[in-house]
């Protein structure tokens, strides 16, 4: 079979398999119970991961020989702990631990540890960083299902311009998995991915970002441009949570767009904003690959504004909310 099906096989098999699991026993026992982190005030099922990493992996099979094991490895490996993690709960430790496991195996198989040291020690925590980013992300309907199909399909789309259908297909099986996913999980949200979902998608941000700049696909730039909106808002956050010396892995609602939804905005305008901010990001790091690629200090420094920007302005609009909520003294 043609690799050119694989987005479509990966669209279909989340889908269905999403579904199922909605109208089954499995749908009902694994429930996401609101806790001080949550948007939302009723139980929901969190069992989306599983529809789509099947739906990842399906499209992924058709391509086969093509696929480097150490990605599949420490992805499965992801996967499973993090299933477990949904359905029995682990310890942060313990999931931290296995984690840098797979960080390790990445490094290891793509040859990234036999290079400079002080480089691999960076990208083994950038990996890990990015593991557990969309984890801290996937709060709200929508956004990170949305935010992966737009990630992906622009490492999609780049590989393709470097005529790489290979590594072209293998993200746009991502993406694909990640809108069939969608259809349940934008607002009012059915079903969530979990961990299981969102731990997986994480890693694949960075191991395909990695992979794609060793095959001279990319930059080691673009990817950061890329998922910046993530990226941006999960390491200002947690950073200024570490500042004030609060326990950055606990449960909390700090986040800029648990705060855009907290304003008033809802899950559904807050996804659609925080797609066309991905867009945007992503589109210019498409341009500056293809037309500048000799200043891309130039674009982080126009969107570092841009970020900055913006946080200052929702951080105002929060203080002022906050102050009004308080009534005068």
């Amino acid at each position: 079979m043609t690799p050119h099906y694989s987005p479509v096989i990966s669209a279909l098999v989340t889908l269905l398999l999403t579904t199922l699991l909605l109208i089954s026993k499995a749908g009902k026992s694994v429930q996401d119970i609101p806790n001080e982190r949550s948007l939302h005030e009723q139980p929901v099922p969190r069992i989306g991961g599983v529809g789509l990493m099947a739906g990842v992996l399906a499209g992924w099979a058709v391509m086969l020989k093509s696929l480097a094991w150490w990605v599949v490895l420490p992805l499965l490996l992801l996967f499973a702990v993090s299933l477990l993690d949904d359905m029995r709960g682990l310890r942060a430790r313990t999931r931290l631990l296995v984690h840098f496991i797979a960080a390790l195996i990445l490094l290891s198989g793509s040859g990234m540890l036999a290079q400079n040291m002080p480089i691999a020690l960076a990208v083994l925590v950038g990996v890990v960083w990015m593991t557990n980013l969309y984890n801290f992300m996937d709060g709200a309907d929508g956004l990170a299902g949305g935010m992966a199909f737009w990630g992906f399909t622009m490492y999609g789309i780049a590989a393709l311009l470097r005529y790489n259908e290979i590594q072209a297909m293998l993200n746009f099986s991502i993406g694909a998995a990640a809108l069939a996913f969608l259809y349940h999980n934008f607002h009012p949200a059915k079903v969530f991915m979990g961990d299981a979902g969102s731990i997986p998608l994480g890693f694949l941000a960075a191991a395909m970002g990695l992979w794609g700049w060793q095959q001279e696909l990319w930059p080691a730039w673009f990817p950061l441009l890329v998922f910046s909106p993530f990226l941006v808002d999960a390491t200002v956050t947690l950073g200024k949570r570490g500042l004030r010396r609060e326990k950055v892995w606990q449960a909390h609602r700090e986040h800029y767009y648990q705060r855009l939804v907290q304003l008033g905005w809802g899950h559904a305008r807050t996804a659609l904003f925080e797609y066309a901010l991905m867009l945007a990001a992503g589109s210019s790091a498409m341009w500056a690959m293809y037309y500048s690629p000799e200043i891309p200090w130039l674009l982080f420094l126009i969107w570092g504004v841009i970020y900055a920007v913006l946080m200052r302005a929702l951080d105002w609009r929060w203080k002022l909310s906050r102050s009004g909520q308080r009534g005068p003294a």
